[in-house]
């Protein structure tokens, strides 16, 4: 573990620990690593040959058990794995309760993108005046060499998150994750983060998801939506966030989560078109469908064949695995590039 120097290396080092020991034989495991870690006998109780490392006898009070905290840490990282893979709408309350409570272990990296303004140091461009000053100390040389980068921001993330009826069994494990994501950007000092949800019309949550507490934000989130579990209309819905908020909150480079099933009720001709008018207000417009898990599914519904034109990524977010290559995906975006991730 002294070798692991990153924070988002912590996961994926622990992963490769048990697997090697789960490699060796996980019941094997606990009786070595008790022989290696025995301490030597006292003096006046001196060890017969062969007793190091064999199981103290039975009503020993000063007897050690076997280091079982290891194999708890193993079984745990397992039934955490089996959790990762299983889909939200299969999950019983108390799964959902331990999902819930693993979104907020993400390892976050938030999207940057480069700024016309430059920094010292970095390989990008030759910084003269820098260069020429220090070549002062060599007689006029240039033996050291400048050089600037550009400064990085945080993108802005705007998500419109579905609420109606065909995704109730999604919609409250999503809003956890964009609460969750809210607070990690907010720690991070990336204060860019909106969120909306819609069922016939639309509705701006991003204050309730700003509370500490889950509890009171979704609370809070379930008195303000008055269409929850209804119909769909993701296209009056775009419309009208275009027309009210994407001036206010799309600034340079953002990128725009729509989160929906594609279910609609209205007219596909309007959804085509606001479709179309947001992905030419951003950088990125990703579409992320629950539905894109199930084996065989096809976006055939009228909402996405209209909408699929219009969509950078289509990715699907069904479980937490899903979820964590999401956040993986947005820390990787650099440049447009359409097509199932």
């Amino acid at each position: 573990v002294s070798l692991v120097t990153r924070r988002e290396d912590y996961a994926k080092f622990e992963e490769a620990f048990f697997k090697f020991w789960q490699t060796l034989g996980l019941e094997r495991f606990p009786s070595e690593l008790l022989n290696q870690t025995t301490l030597p006998p006292k003096k006046e109780q001196k060890a017969k040959p062969g007793e190091v490392g064999r199981e103290p006898k039975s009503g020993s009070a000063k007897s050690e058990g076997p280091p079982q905290p290891i194999i708890d840490r193993a079984l745990t990282f397992s039934a955490e794995e089996v959790l990762k893979q299983k889909r939200f709408d299969q999950m019983s309350e108390s799964e959902l309760e331990a999902a819930r409570r693993l979104l907020y272990r993400f390892v976050w990296n938030p999207p940057q993108r480069r700024t016309r303004r430059l920094k010292s140091g970095g390989d990008e461009r030759l910084d003269l005046r820098r260069s020429f000053r220090a070549s002062l100390k060599h007689q006029g040389e240039l033996l050291d060499l400048a050089f600037r980068s550009r400064k990085t921001k945080p993108r802005a993330i705007v998500a419109i998150a579905d609420v109606s009826g065909s995704m109730e069994r999604y919609a409250r494990m999503l809003l956890h994750f964009l609460h969750a994501f809210a607070l990690e950007q907010n720690r991070l000092g990336a204060r860019n983060v909106e969120s909306f949800v819609f069922g016939t019309r639309l509705t701006r949550i991003t204050r309730n998801l700003k509370k500490r507490s889950v509890d009171a934000a979704l609370s809070e989130v379930g008195q303000g939506v008055k269409d929850w579990s209804g119909g769909t209309r993701i296209g009056e819905s775009l419309h009208a966030f275009n027309r009210t908020w994407a001036k206010r909150v799309l600034g340079r480079g953002s990128i725009v989560m729509v989160i929906s099933d594609g279910w609609d009720q209205g007219h596909p001709e309007l959804l085509a078109f606001e479709m179309e008018r947001l992905q030419k207000s951003c950088h990125r417009l990703i579409w992320l469908n629950p539905l894109l898990g199930t084996p065989g599914y096809q976006p055939l519904t009228r909402g996405l064949v209209a909408a699929m034109p219009f969509i950078d990524d289509f990715l699907p977010v069904y479980n937490l695995a899903s979820l964590e290559q999401l956040v993986q995906t947005l820390g990787n975006l650099e440049r447009r590039s359409a097509g199932y991730l």
